[in-house]
This record gives C-alpha cells, structure tokens and sequence, in this order.
C-alpha cells in the first residue's frame, strides 16, 4: 500500500489553484521556563523566552496549501488593527494571495495565544469576536471570492465557528460552486450541519460527528451509522472523520467505507492538524487524486504535523521521505514480530540469558483463536507478573483435540503472527500435545498464569513451579467473552 501512496504522491503538481473561506485567525506562541509560583496568586510565573506569531484557522489552512505547492488564495475578514496588518503580512509573506481579505472596523483580528512552559501548554488565551459577519462585509467577502471562483480547483471552507461563515454565505457559497462544478470541501463546526447541505464533503473529528448526528458513538458500529446518517441528511458525497490516534474513517455516499489507522510517529501536538487534513485532501482532490487515496495523504500529513510543535505545514518533500519511513517502521515490526516466534528446542536456551540477566519468566498459554478483550487482558496481566512473557501456543491439531473438529478458525500461521504482534508478549511458542506440560518444563517460569476459572482446580504444570520456588497466578476473566461466543453471535 506504502508503493501506491508514494506513486500518487509523485502525480501531484503545483499546477492547481485553490480557494480557502473561512475564519482568518493568528496563533500566538509564548515560550518560557516556569521556576516559581506567584506570591499574588496560586498561578505559575512563566519567564518569557521567546514569541511568535502564526497563521490559523482558515489562514492556516491556505499556509498549508503553500507549502505543499498550491497556489492559494484566501477569502475572510480581519480587523482593522495591528493583529489584522500581521496577518495579512504573515499571508503575502506565505505567497497566499489576500485579494479575498475584507477589513472590518467593527471586529478585532482573532488571535489565540499559547503559553508554553517546558514544552507543555500551560494557560490559551483567546482574544475573538463571534458575533455574525455585518452584511456589508459578507456580501463584499462573497462578490470577490464569485468573481474569481471559476478559476478555482477546488473551495475549502475552514468553519472555526467564529461568526465568519453565516448559514447565507455558507449556502451561496455551495450554489455558486455546484453552478460552476467545483467541489466544496468543508472542515464543519457547531452544531447544526443544516448549514452544509449540498456540499461535497466535511472533515468533523469524532466528537463534533457525535454532536452533528445527534447519537453517542461508542464504536465503530454506530460511527458508520451516524456518518450514513449525516451523509444522507446532508447530501454529502462523503465524510471523512478524524479519529486522532485511530486515524481517519472515510464514509462515502454509496455507503462504503473505508480505515485508515494513524501514521503518527509521536503526538507532540495536535494544534492545527484538522487544518492540515483539509488542505491535503483538497490539494490531492484538485489532483485528480480519489477519494480514498487522497484521505490516505492526509493521513501521512496529519502524522508529520502533530511531531511539531504548535501550528505547523509540512510539504511534498517532507510527506515523501515520512511515508517512505513510515513503510521501513511496518517491515521493522513485522520483522520483530516474526522474530518472537521460537521453537521449543530454541526457547530454553534463550531465556536462560534472560536469567543471568536477572529477569523473571512468565507463562501463558491458550488456543488464541480470534483475539479478542479477554485475551489482551490475560497478556497484559501476565506481562505485570515478571520481565519475559511467553505465550504458549495450542497447534492445529492441538486445538481440534480440545475444541473440536470445527476449530480453530484461524489456523497456526495467522494465529502465531497475530499473537507476536501484542506488545505485552516477548516470544511465542508452539506445542502439539493437548497440554503445555512439557513447554512449561522447558520454560520453567517464574510466574505461571491461568485464568480465575482455574482456581481450586489442579493446574497443569502448577506443581512442577511451585517445586523450584515459582508461583502461579490468577487473571480476572471478563464475563461472557470468549471465542466460542463471539463464533456464536456471528452465527446468529
């Protein structure tokens, strides 16, 4: 998959135009130390090291498009202040174009300052007007982006819910562009969604999708459900959901669907990352890019932007070289994954360098077919029990001698891989006999674990660990879980 995003990413040109509508904001950063509290007041004293002022909200966005190489023009309000003049500045500066930029002498530049101590966001302070747009200046803001719409790719609509985007010149907005046969593409806020009926898609993150449906989602049963039931309400042709570290979940108006897990390396802040996802879709839609491979990029993007710190771009070159890294971290874990799988012949030899090194073994084994709640549990209860965790494995024929001939589901291979990928397991190994007696001979573990349902139960290889000093160990089992029943729920 990592070869197809790298060759759509060499499809993309700079040769597309695209316009951004929406609020125009600054995001002031304030760096410093905190050393002592106040003697005025139970507040930290942040001792300022360093300012710098930013582009945001539907100016970030257009920074964005920038950086990756679109030309770019921004539609908005500011000020007519000293904050209004920067931003424009900071725009021009960006090589953004501002000919869609109205002054208003009857509202402040919207500005967000940021304190930061030690890297972590102590205090946001926000200065903002959200009253709705005077008519005057949305009529004036809507009759510069009309006369030039025709000439635009693609229309991003960055709603921060700040008074700019009314639900008139939302709607005129989306007219004008389905009269001319432009996509609208918008990043929604609030509420009610009435306001974006008929455009080509929106970007809610989790909870605003949650909000907008008007129904709680508690996985990813009743997301698709209240994404099917935004999409048909709005019109929309699709809706891509921000799910932050779960990634992004496209929904399309045929009702298809399609994951997309999260490419963060690390989240060192997510400030300005929606900004980030609606440029990269926009500028990969104006590619000619499709819909799931343009969510894809935006993906990959997101991950570069949440590795910095505060409101941040990244570009074409920056995107590449993070996807190509991206694939070298999957075949790295692939490859530890597979060198967690031993042999029983191999594992006693391993472990005994384990235990030079002063490190307590635990033992656990089950059939750990279809993984499912229970299962995690266990491993993660029987990793907090020592250092080294090995997972016994049943084989194939060792399952069907327990579980019958219909078992297991998944067979050896897809079970060992699946297994050595849980972070909480150190190595796995196989055994064919109905039991891990012999196994646990071999491993001779510290701590032996086994579910609560074999407590007052003689448990296989429990005297044999007790008899050098082991103990065995007991996990809570979770109610109504297990393989069998979730092979019973399917078949119902």
């Amino acid at each position: 998959m990592t070869d197809n995003i790298l060759q759509t990413l060499e499809k993309l040109n700079y040769r597309v135009t695209i316009a951004v509508v929406g609020d125009v904001m600054l995001d002031r950063f304030v760096w410093g130390k905190v050393r002592r509290i106040s003697p005025e007041a139970p507040v930290p004293v942040l001792e300022v090291s360093r300012e710098e002022t930013r582009l945001g909200g539907a100016a970030n966005v257009a920074n964005n498009l920038a950086s990756l190489g679109a030309s770019t023009i921004c539609y908005g309000c500011v000020g007519n202040d000293h904050n209004g003049q920067v931003a424009l500045k900071l725009l021009k500066d960006a090589g953004i174009g501002i000919a869609g930029i109205v002054k208003a002498s009857d509202r402040n530049t919207i500005i967000k300052t940021r304190m930061i101590a030690h890297a972590q966001q102590v205090i946001r302070v926000d200065s903002e007007n959200t009253q709705p747009l005077a008519g005057n200046i949305e009529s004036a803001v809507f009759d510069r982006l009309r006369r030039n719409a025709a000439k635009y790719d693609v229309i991003l609509v960055s709603d921060y819910n700040k008074g700019m985007l009314t639900e008139n010149l939302l709607h005129k907005i989306i007219r004008m562009a389905k009269s001319l046969d432009k996509p609208v593409i918008i990043d929604p806020k609030g509420r009610d969604y009435a306001k974006y009926f008929g455009a080509d898609g929106i970007t809610p993150n989790l909870s605003e999708t949650e909000l907008a449906a008007g129904m709680d989602i508690a996985d990813d049963r009743t997301l698709k459900s209240a994404a099917l039931k935004l999409l048909r309400k709005l019109n929309l042709k699709f809706l891509v959901v921000t799910r932050g570290e779960k990634g992004m979940s496209l929904f399309n108006k045929d009702g298809s669907s399609t994951y997309v897990p999260a490419k963060a390396r690390a989240v060192y802040d997510v400030t300005g990352a929606g900004d980030t996802v609606l440029a990269t879709l926009g500028f990969a839609l104006a590619n000619n890019i499709g819909i799931s491979d343009s969510v894809k990029l935006a993906n990959y993007a997101a991950g570069v932007v949440v590795g910095k710190l505060g409101t941040a771009t990244t570009n074409l070159d920056e995107l590449r070289d993070y996807i190509s890294e991206s694939a070298i971290a999957v075949e790295n874990t692939r490859a530890g994954a597979a060198r967690k799988i031993m042999t029983a012949s191999e594992i006693g030899e391993l472990l005994a360098g384990h235990r030079k090194a002063g490190e307590k073994i635990v033992f656990t084994n089950g059939c750990f077919d279809i993984l499912h709640s229970g299962h995690i549990k266990t491993l993660e209860f029987a990793k907090s029990c020592g250092d080294v965790l090995v997972a016994g494995l049943n084989s194939d024929s060792s399952v069907r001698k327990i579980k019958g001939n219909a078992r297991p589901v998944l067979k050896l291979a897809e079970r060992q891989e699946v297994l050595a990928a849980i972070e909480y397991v150190d190595y796995v190994v196989v055994f064919d006999a109905p039991t891990p007696e012999k196994l646990i001979h071999i491993v001779r573990p510290d701590v032996l674990v086994k579910g609560a349902d074999w407590k007052g139960k003689k448990v296989v290889g429990g005297d044999f660990v007790k008899s050098y000093g082991g103990k065995v160990s007991f996990v809570p089992l979770i109610k109504g879980v297990s393989t069998t029943d979730i092979i019973t729920r399917i078949r119902i």
